[in-house]
């Protein structure tokens, strides 16, 4: 067995996150661990969220994210939230610079305990969400589940932010929908070479969105940061609301803001601490740290 490396079960709004400490090591969490950690009770997570020493100059870490089914993820916005937390309990530090598959990733703990990410700038083109076939806009494009004349969900957005990202505008309750049933057919669509994050979107107001997502590689989520900045610039990029609005989660309400300035998402949001332990990154073999005591934040 391989040397045990600390990990905290933490989640963003009930999104799930395993945070493991992978710093002074040249080695990953493996797929397969990950695999066997999903299925275990008590570490089930959507995300793994495994911090390695700096690979860049003038980041503090680099964060490699893996999804529940060991597949690899380029973001995580709640997870990003549960590092940041981590970290600042560690270091005492309250802003951090990460680097990701994604890109370099900013964000703070803010005085109130919630944590402000700097998600980078939206991407639109086609190639770059990607798409496996060209639509020359974006904010609409040619998809559905259900009969071609009464389909139950058509005509999506689509945007990346950092992975790709396909919003269902509906006008009733987002929770009348099937999305436990549409959500694997429409992430594995052949239009999607990446697949992508499935949400179904509806606007309260100009500055208020309710969301649902299926999350690529991870299923149902009660939170995902990522879906819920990709909602929030659509709605605001097809005159649906305003650049700041509230998105409600199924775990809870996520602040975005889709800054004119520099064309930056910002998410803040909150993290919790649910409990440590020690764990293989290569097996997956967990074990809890009774003696853990640590304030949690909500």
């Amino acid at each position: 067995m391989a040397d045990m490396v600390q990990f905290a079960k933490m989640n963003g709004l009930g999104n799930e996150i395993l945070v493991v400490d992978m710093r002074g090591r040249p080695d990953s969490v493996a797929p397969q661990a990950a695999i066997a950690l999903a299925q275990d009770d008590k570490t089930a997570f959507d995300q793994i969220m495994a911090i390695h020493d700096s690979r860049l100059h003038g980041t503090d870490a680099y964060i490699q994210i893996l999804n529940s089914d060991g597949s690899m993820a380029q973001a995580c916005g709640n997870g990003t939230r549960c590092v940041v937390q981590a970290l600042s309990a560690d270091t005492g530090m309250q802003a951090f610079t990460f680097q990701t598959v994604a890109g370099i990733v900013n964000a703070r703990e803010l005085e109130d305990g919630l944590i402000a990410v700097d998600m980078g700038a939206p991407e639109f083109r086609w190639d770059r969400i990607p798409l496996a076939e060209e639509f020359h806009d974006t904010r609409m494009i040619e998809l559905q589940i259900g009969p071609i004349e009464a389909p139950v969900l058509h005509s999506p957005s689509v945007a990346s932010m950092g992975n790709p990202h396909a919003i269902f505008w509906v006008k009733d309750d987002v929770w009348s929908y099937d999305l436990e049933k549409f959500g694997p057919l429409l992430e594995n669509h052949p239009i999607f070479p990446e697949r992508a994050n499935i949400s179904i979107a509806r606007v309260r107001s100009q500055s208020e969105l309710d969301l649902r997502t299926w999350e690529r590689g991870a299923g149902l989520t009660r939170a995902c940061g990522t879906a819920a900045c990709a909602a929030a610039v659509s709605a605001a990029r097809t005159e649906r609301t305003g650049r700041q609005v509230t998105v409600n989660l199924p775990g809870g309400p996520l602040q975005i803001d889709w800054q004119e300035s520099n064309n930056h998402v910002m998410m803040t949001g909150p993290a919790e601490w649910e409990f440590s332990g020690s764990l293989d990154p290569q097996t997956g073999v967990w074990k809890a740290d009774p003696l853990a005591q640590r304030e949690s934040h909500s």
